[in-house]
Parts: C-alpha cells; sequence; structure tokens
C-alpha cells in the first residue's frame, strides 16, 4: 500500500512508480532553500510518516535548484525574533533533525551548490553524500557568534575525525566537493548537476535489496557505532536474526538457486 504524500510548505515530496525510492526537495531556491519555521515543520512531518511507511526503502534528500541545497537558517526570518520565539522555532528544527538521524532507512543527500550552517548540518545528518563537482560545504556559525544548533559538533567529529571538524567549525573555514571527499565527508563527486541522479540510482540499487535487511543493517552500523564492540557484536547478532526468519529471506535463496532476481515484500 502506497501511502499519500501530505501537503508541505517548502518541501517536494515524489516517489518512484513503485513506491520505494521517495524523493525530498527543499523547495525554496529563491532564498538558497534556507530553513525557516515552516521548512522546519514540513521536514519534521515527512521524516516522521518516512519512519511508518512500509513502502519506502531510501530516500533522496536534496534542494530545488542548482545554487543551494541548503544555505542555513532563514536568519531574514529571524530579524527581531524575540528569544521565546527562537528557542519554539528551534524546538522544531532539533525534533526534525532528529527524526532525520533515526529514519529506518537510508537516507541520500545529494548536494548542488552550498550546504551551509543548518544545511551541511541536515546533509550530515543523512547516512551519505553524493555532491556535485562545485558543491560547496560549512559551518559558519560561529563567525555570526552562533553555534552549530542540530548536530554538526556531534556528527562532524564522527565524519572527519575532531581535530579537522574544531577547524571547520572554529574557523567556518569552506571546502569545496573535492576535498569534502578527500576527508570522508562525502561518498562520491559528479559533474555539476548530477549529483541527484547519481543519488536517485544508488537508492534504486538500495531499494532493489532486501527491505528488512537493508533496515537491520542500518540499525546496526548507527546504534552499534556508538557503543562497545561486545555490545555492538550482540546487537549485530540480534539484527541478524531478526531478518533470517523473513519471507525475504526464503525468497532470497529461492532466487539465487533459481538464477533470477529476487521479488522481495518486506516481510
Amino acid at each position: 500500500m502506497t501511502r499519500q504524500a501530505p501537503e508541505f510548505h517548502h518541501l517536494q515530496v515524489t516517489r518512484a512508480p513503485d513506491g520505494h525510492v521517495v524523493t525530498v526537495v527543499i523547495n525554496r531556491p529563491e532564498r538558497h532553500n534556507a530553513m525557516n519555521t515552516a521548512v522546519g515543520e514540513d521536514l519534521l512531518a515527512c521524516f516522521e510518516g518516512l519512519a511508518h511507511d512500509p513502502d519506502a526503502r531510501a530516500v533522496v534528500f536534496t534542494g530545488a535548484g542548482e545554487k543551494a541545497f541548503c544555505a542555513g537558517g532563514d536568519l531574514k526570518e529571524r530579524q527581531g525574533m524575540t528569544d521565546e520565539a527562537w528557542r519554539a522555532q528551534h524546538v522544531i528544527f532539533e525534533q526534525a533533525a532528529f527524526r532525520l538521524l533515526r529514519c529506518p532507512i537510508p537516507v541520500i543527500a545529494a548536494v548542488e551548490g552550498v550546504a551551509l550552517g543548518g544545511g551541511c548540518e541536515l546533509a550530515i545528518l543523512s547516512d551519505f553524500i553524493v555532491a556535485g563537482e562545485t558543491a560547496v560545504f560549512g559551518m559558519p556559525e560561529t563567525t555570526l557568534g552562533i553555534f552549530p544548533g542540530i548536530g554538526g559538533t556531534q556528527l562532524l567529529p564522527r565524519i572527519v575525525g575532531a581535530p579537522l571538524a574544531k577547524e571547520l567549525i572554529f574557523t567556518g573555514r569552506r571546502i569545496g566537493a573535492a576535498e569534502a571527499k578527500a576527508v570522508g565527508l562525502v561518498n562520491h563527486v559528479v559533474p555539476a548537476g548530477q549529483a541527484r541522479a547519481k543519488a536517485t540510482e544508488i537508492a534504486a540499487t538500495i531499494a532493489r535489496n532486501g527491505p528488512i535487511a537493508i533496515r537491520q543493517a542500518k540499525k546496526a552500523i548507527v546504534y552499534g557505532s556508538e557503543t562497545d564492540l561486545d555490545t555492538a557484536m550482540i546487537l549485530a547478532i540480534e539484527a541478524y536474526n531478526a531478518t533470517v526468519v523473513t519471507e525475504d529471506r526464503l525468497e532470497g535463496v529461492r532466487a539465487f538457486n533459481e538464477k533470477r532476481r529476487p521479488q522481495f515484500k518486506g516481510r
């Protein structure tokens, strides 16, 4: 059963014909896809829904246009906000970020143009990044007297290492796609304008694999990396045991022996 997408203010959400690959586009190109309150509410609702969507198997997450994935928080909207209003807005951003981080299916960020501040954080909250060759990443919050507010100080050191993360956050220095790939921030660099196509190709490959196995593998990797090795091994074995009793595992074995592509049902 494919669920009908809810209405959003600044997101475009589409699906592949089979419903398995979902494309989520931040759609404010006139503001470089900056996050205002409505974008935060949209992201929260979208990823909350995806967490309970049995048909979705992979997500391509990108921004409209070629100039920006997301330029961060919309500081024009924040101009003149009271402290109370700022905090209320940020709670929405925090909740949306956590839903993205804990999305049970793979999320691939396709980055063209700038991914700055909160936009860079949205990219690294995803599972991995495909970038156009002209993409630029950075967390310049400290240059404005602000702070990376949706996980950048925790995620960036885990991806590129603490010394480089400290340099980038303390200085606000921006890095291009080639350097981002060299330091492990980006998985693939493609010609400008091709990030979404490459991410969609990878998402389609993921969607053809066993959906229960993919969800369990993501859970084992994400939670296992945050604990000691013995506990992580136990977690991984439990994830294996949850996968091996499924109909999909039986179908995979049958398909292998019959020399055909398996038809997974997610059960």
